[in-house]
This record gives C-alpha cells, sequence and structure tokens, in this order.
C-alpha cells in the first residue's frame, strides 16, 4: 500500500481535492491519500466545498492538517500544489509539484477548472503509477 500525500500552505483548497479525487479513484488496495499544509487555515475553503459537493465529493467534515514528519513517514510521494517558495519540502521523499492556482475566493468557474484540472492531474497519476483499478473494476 502506497501512501501519497498532498500538501499546499493552508490544506483548505487544491490539496483537498486532490485527496479526495485520488481516494475516489484510486484502487484501495494499491495506494491512498493524505493532504496536508505547512500553515492549515482553520477551514477548507467554502467554495471548494460548494464545486466539489457538485460531483458529488462532500468534503464538509475534511479539516486541515499540519504536514509533519510524521505524517509523511513512509510515504511514496509528496505532491506539492503550486505553492513555489511555501511549498513544503520533506526530506528523502519524492517530490512533484503541480503549478495550480489557489482557488481560494475564486468565482463558480474558476472553482470548477481548478477541479477538473486536478482530478485529471490524479487520474494521470494513477494510470502513470499502476494505482488505478483494472478497467472491469472502474464503472
Amino acid at each position: 500500500m502506497k501512501t501519497v500525500i498532498f500538501a499546499c500552505v493552508h490544506n483548505a483548497g487544491r490539496s483537498q481535492m486532490a485527496a479526495a479525487f485520488f481516494n475516489r479513484l484510486a484502487d484501495p488496495a494499491k495506494a491512498h491519500a493524505l493532504s496536508a499544509g505547512t500553515q492549515p487555515a482553520d477551514r477548507v475553503h467554502p467554495e471548494v466545498l460548494v464545486t466539489m459537493r457538485e460531483i458529488g465529493i462532500d468534503l464538509a467534515q475534511a479539516r486541515p492538517t499540519r504536514l509533519t514528519p510524521e505524517l509523511a513517514q513512509g510515504a511514496a510521494l509528496l505532491v506539492t500544489m503550486g505553492c513555489g517558495e511555501q511549498c513544503p519540502y520533506v526530506p528523502g521523499l519524492r517530490r512533484e509539484d503541480w503549478p495550480l492556482p489557489d482557488p481560494k475566493g475564486g468565482p463558480p468557474e474558476r472553482v470548477r477548472a481548478i477541479r477538473d484540472d486536478i482530478r485529471a492531474r490524479v487520474q494521470a497519476l494513477l494510470d502513470a503509477q499502476g494505482w488505478a483499478p483494472a478497467p472491469s473494476a472502474r464503472a
């Protein structure tokens, strides 16, 4: 079982969406995702909650979490979300950066575009790593 951590500074938007998509789309026997941030916000951005709910993913119970060495221990990959110099770094952990804009305060169409981009990136990651369910299981 592989663990992927999706991280941004506040863990209130992009990384929450990415982890939710990953856990919905991945083969649970192969991989799962966590999301975290270096300076967690108090809550997930309201516009992210609304936009994810539109496609049947409820993040109402999601809580921003601090990225700690303990949380990162044993992870296979850290995916940062275009946060530049503020992106978290975990020594020894393979890292990928997805240059995505922050959805905070964005109009619905912008937040939807970010959401859809994240979903496509997550699916590509799952396919590339072999963590997606077998084609017959993807109904």
